[in-house]
């Protein structure tokens, strides 16, 4: 099995849901890159939660963590950075079919 791709892990991280909106944390935007360290089997996610004070924040880590790891068995390390810059803003972060289910237009 090959390393993945940036657009296979951000895949496999579509079905991590946030618990209390009931949506995709890709969907939602609050995956904001994926680096990809092929020669030593790393793969780093850069993420933001919709509050500093999200209660499920270290769930939604975990989850996002386990998500990635499980893609393949070339991949050795995973590490999920929590970036608060730039503020998550559901208007512009969003994608079209969260939008429509957060009622933002």
């Amino acid at each position: 099995m090959a390393f993945p791709t940036k657009q296979e892990v951000i895949t496999a991280l579509k079905p991590v849901q946030d618990p209390e909106i009931r949506i995709g944390i890709v969907d939602l935007g609050l995956i904001y890159d994926v680096l990809l360290e092929e020669e030593i089997g790393k793969v780093t996610v850069k993420m933001t939660l919709t509050t500093p004070a999200c209660p499920y924040g270290e769930m939604l880590v975990s989850m996002t963590h386990r998500a990635a790891e499980e893609i393949s068995d070339e991949v050795k390390e995973v590490e999920v950075k929590l970036v608060w810059d730039p503020t998550w803003d559901p208007k512009e972060m969003c994608s079209d079919s969260a939008k429509d289910i957060l009622g933002i237009w």
